[in-house]
This record gives C-alpha cells, sequence and structure tokens, in this order.
C-alpha cells in the first residue's frame, strides 16, 4: 500500500464512507515491500500479533541485512533463524543492538520484550544433543512474550530426572518436548500433566533414525492424549506454537 492509498483510505475514514472496522480490514491484507528477491511483509504482526521471521538459511549474507533492515524501522525485535557465526559478524555493525545464540542459531535484533503474561512455558530436551532445536524454540517464545523455563537432558533412559522435576512441569502452560531417537519424551511428558504438549522431534539419532523420522512417527502415533507435533527440527513453529497457547 503506497502513501496516496493510505492517504485515500485515511479520508475516507473521515468523510464516513468506511469504518474504522472497513480500514483495519484494509490495512492487514495489504501492505508489503517488494525487494525483488523477497516481498517483506510489514503488517503480519498487525495480522497476527508478531513481527515476520526471516529464515537465514539459502539467502545471502546481503539479502538477510536488507530484509533486517526494513524490518527493523519500528524497533520490534526481529529473529534470524538458521543463522551462522559468519552472518553475525557480517551484520554486527549494521545494527545497534544485536546479540547471537549460538545454541539457537539465531541472531537477535532489538531487545527481547518484557513478559506479556505470567504463566510460562517449559522447554525439554531428551539429550543435551537436542538444545539446539529446542533453544530456537525458547528463543522463538520469548521474543513472542511468553516467559520460558528450560529443563534439558531429562529423556526417558533416565526418567527419574523428569520425575525429580515434576512441580516445574505442573506448572507449565505449554510444554515443548525435543527428543530424537525414538522420541518418546513427549508422550512421558503429557502423560505426567494436564497441560498442551507440543512434540518436537530432532534428526539427532543413529542411522535408523532416518534423520529424525523414527522420531516423527512416534510422536504423531503417541497414545497420550494432548500430543501435537510440529516437524522434525522445527524449533521455531514449536516456539510459536507454544506462544500463542500461551497467551491464550
Amino acid at each position: 500500500m503506497n502513501e496516496q492509498k493510505i492517504k485515500q483510505l485515511l479520508a475516507d475514514i473521515k468523510s464516513g464512507q468506511i469504518s474504522e472496522d472497513e480500514a483495519l480490514a484494509k490495512l492487514k491484507i495489504l501492505p508489503y515491500e517488494d525487494l525483488g528477491f523477497a516481498r517483506v511483509d510489514h503488517h503480519r504482526a498487525l495480522r497476527t500479533g508478531t513481527p515476520e521471521v526471516i529464515f537465514s538459511q539459502g539467502k545471502t549474507f546481503e539479502q538477510v541485512r536488507e530484509i533486517a533492515e526494513k524490518l527493523h524501522h519500528n524497533n520490534r525485535v526481529i529473529l534470524a533463524t538458521r543463522a551462522t557465526g559468519e552472518l553475525y559478524d557480517y551484520l554486527l555493525n549494521s545494527f545497534d543492538s544485536i546479540t547471537y545464540n549460538r545454541h539457537a542459531r539465531i541472531i537477535i535484533i532489538g531487545e527481547i520484550p518484557e513478559p506479556v503474561t505470567d504463566k510460562y512455558i517449559l522447554v525439554l530436551t531428551g539429550g543435551t544433543s537436542d538444545i539446539p532445536y529446542a533453544e530456537e524454540a525458547a528463543l522463538t517464545a520469548e521474543a513472542m512474550g511468553s516467559p520460558v523455563k528450560r529443563l534439558f537432558d531429562v529423556g526417558i533412559t533416565g526418567v527419574h530426572r523428569v520425575l525429580s522435576h515434576i512441580d516445574l512441569l505442573t506448572g507449565a502452560n505449554v510444554i515443548v518436548a525435543a527428543a530424537g531417537m525414538e522420541g518418546a519424551l513427549p508422550a512421558l511428558a503429557a502423560g505426567l500433566v494436564s497441560r498442551p504438549v507440543i512434540a518436537l522431534p530432532t534428526s539427532v539419532g543413529y542411522g535408523a533414525n532416518f534423520q529424525g523420522l523414527s522420531a516423527l512417527l512416534t510422536m504423531i502415533n503417541s497414545c497420550a492424549p494432548g500430543v501435537a507435533v510440529v516437524n522434525i527440527d522445527n524449533g521455531f513453529g514449536a516456539g510459536y506454537l507454544a506462544s500463542i497457547i500461551n497467551a491464550g
């Protein structure tokens, strides 16, 4: 939506030709900026409550920087997921506030907002190797305004480890459980609490794990009710869904 169209929209509101609700509906679906290689969605936050996130993998450093510059004009926190340390070094001098979480592989431009609720999301992992995907989920949820607590390396081979933190599980409003291998952790968590569990299958495991496919199938076939499953290694999707539920 260009400047002239916005002025016309404001004039239509002033004259009573359209209502404020009708104008808001127009604003939600029209504005994006065409960069040639990307169409930057400036009003995604208006429609969904969260700004567009940059998936860095497969993009050039220059493309990520230009998209980030366009999104950052409104001072909202911007996440660049699946980012490398080299990309961070390239962007370092382009933004006043920029950090890199090497576990989550996320570049954060701006400041993580203060929580909008006191209800927390609990992020679990079966093992230490699942942490990168769990941290991607945790940081995504925190960027969306949810408090997050972490409980790592509590897989079912030592079930006493998760049982010793049962208060942390029962106190959570939503649980994200990341696991590779056979992927049984989400079913265990769902059998212990009356909270939604988001299962995050990871590609961690030996050959018959099939890069996370065995964990994905286990989670989809969970006999414990209350389990929803995201795609393999999709920490962003798990954190995003958890935060939407947590804010409800």
